[in-house]
């Protein structure tokens, strides 16, 4: 006796696509159609292909017309505007062309409004490290970066700088105590609030983050992030804390969101890439729409992960301040790598991605960091339409972290940092000043960006690893 079975290879033949489509096809099938014929579930499926839209409230094809409505959506590719829209460039002769190109890419999105490239733009993925751009209604999550809410955080104490060279051993094992990277986390983590949060329990990928999360706050990631003793001065008497102009003893911390923003991140832009397709030279800027579940789920688990990372920064400096015995006379600070919504030049909302750039509305207060034997700079940002309202996040880098390594050698940079007087515990040829650009220059390229409050120069750095130049934890 024939089989009455359809066949996935007869599927495709009627012109299903490959996926999930065939397998809900055959199972529809078997449950509703057991019995007829070949002949009559083969012309029910043809019929089902040519007007998927006529079927979507049939009591028994309604799953397949679905699923093939979906899946025609999801494999159209959005092309590219063909021209791109005009953008500020900042610095642009220290910009490579790699950064340039992928900034070119983003200003030709359907979606895109607007957009700028800051001074230490350097190339990524998707957006350019250093790239600002607007869009309309959506949100790009590579465009905010796999370290959601990376950010920097200052803090400035009643203490006059020569403590740090009367202290200096004291200081590196407050350093070794009160702080961890990379895989090390608290025996005894600090609680907060952020950990609370409603979001952890209504949205899927939060709910298995939530651990993770309280396991890590407090903690700082590896690579370029740091927490510094340093010099702080305040060299603008008219600055927001009222502090008298002079030199302080200052803390400086870099870090973001830990596992939890890469896990979100990981999570949604594989959602955009699927939901998104567009051609491959811009596969990385896909979008979720802000009046889509899914681009509101991303929003709110944004908006978590970078109150996470600044509730770490903020633990940070508690446990160090507890340690100075100390309360601090001021804190900064600020993320660079996130979205905001905020107005545009017409008054219309838009959704502003910063991936490695410095929220730089008028007043706006922030820390740009240099290297590590460079300072950094206390920043009012003068609100700057053409700019976005943004600044540069850093000096930004002039060679990759592969160059470093396998140019580099450890008592070069030896030598480099005991000329600077600089004290480092962990870190790695990757993160050796030399790979940065000059923070003088990349400064000079933002005058009309933001104004300069103080500088923080840095002293005794903890990164990941115990053993200066030795291989990250």
């Amino acid at each position: 006796m024939a089989t009455t079975k359809i066949s996935g290879k007869e599927l495709r033949q009627l012109g299903y696509p490959e996926g999930k489509v065939i397998g809900i096809a055959i199972k529809v099938l078997e449950g509703k159609y057991k019995g007829k014929s070949k002949k009559h579930k083969l012309e029910l499926l043809g019929s089902v292909i040519k007007a998927p839209e006529y079927y979507l409230k049939h009591d028994s094809l309604a799953p397949i017309a679905k699923s093939l409505i979906i899946k025609t959506e999801h494999n159209e590719t959005v092309e590219l505007n063909k021209n791109r829209l005009d953008y500020h460039i900042y610095g642009a002769e220290g910009i490579e062309p790699g950064a340039i190109n992928q900034m070119e890419i983003a200003m030709k999105l359907p979606v895109t409004k607007a957009g700028a490239l800051m001074p230490d733009a350097h190339q990524g993925y998707g957006l350019p490290i250093g790239g600002v751009l607007a869009t309309d209604n959506a949100v790009i999550p590579y465009a905010v970066g796999v370290d959601i809410g990376c950010r920097m955080c200052m803090t400035v104490y009643d203490i006059h700088p020569e403590f740090l060279e009367q202290n200096s051993e004291k200081l590196k094992k407050m350093l070794i105590d009160n702080t961890k990277f990379g895989n090390e986390v608290f025996k005894r983590p600090m609680d907060h609030e952020v950990l609370e949060r409603n979001d952890f329990n209504e949205i899927n990928i939060l709910k298995s983050l939530k651990d993770r999360a309280y396991s890590q706050i407090g903690s700082s990631g590896g690579g370029n992030h740091f927490v510094e003793f340093g010099v702080g001065e305040i060299t603008d008497a008219d600055n927001e804390w009222q502090l008298p102009t002079g030199k302080y003893l200052a803390v400086l911390s870099h870090s973001g969101s830990r596992g939890l923003g890469a896990n979100i991140a990981r999570h949604y832009t594989k959602l955009a890439m699927d939901k998104c397709r567009l051609p491959k030279v811009a596969q990385h800027l896909a979008w979720l729409g802000l009046d889509t579940e899914d681009g509101i789920e991303y929003w709110n688990a944004m908006n978590l992960a970078g109150d996470y990372a600044s509730a770490c920064h903020h633990q940070i400096h508690d446990r160090l301040s507890a340690s100075i015995g100390e309360k601090p006379l001021m804190m900064v600070e600020n993320h660079h790598n996130f979205a905001w919504k905020e107005l545009d030049r017409f008054d219309n909302e838009v959704i502003v991605h910063r991936k490695g750039a410095t929220p730089a509305g008028k007043g706006v207060l922030g820390i740009i960091p240099g290297s590590m034997t460079s300072p950094g700079f206390i920043v009012r940002g003068k609100g700057l339409v053409d700019s976005l309202n943004s600044a540069s996040h850093g000096a930004g880098r002039v060679m990759s972290r592969r160059k470093a390594k396998e140019t580099l050698s450890k008592n070069e940079v030896d030598r480099h940092l005991k000329q600077a007087g600089i004290e480092v515990i962990g870190s790695g040829l990757d993160e050796a000043p030399m790979v940065y650009k000059n923070i003088y220059q990349v400064m000079a390229h933002q005058t009309k960006l933001v104004d300069v409050l103080g500088t923080f120069t840095p002293r005794i750095i903890r990164m990941c690893g115990d053993k200066r130049f030795g291989e990250v934890d």
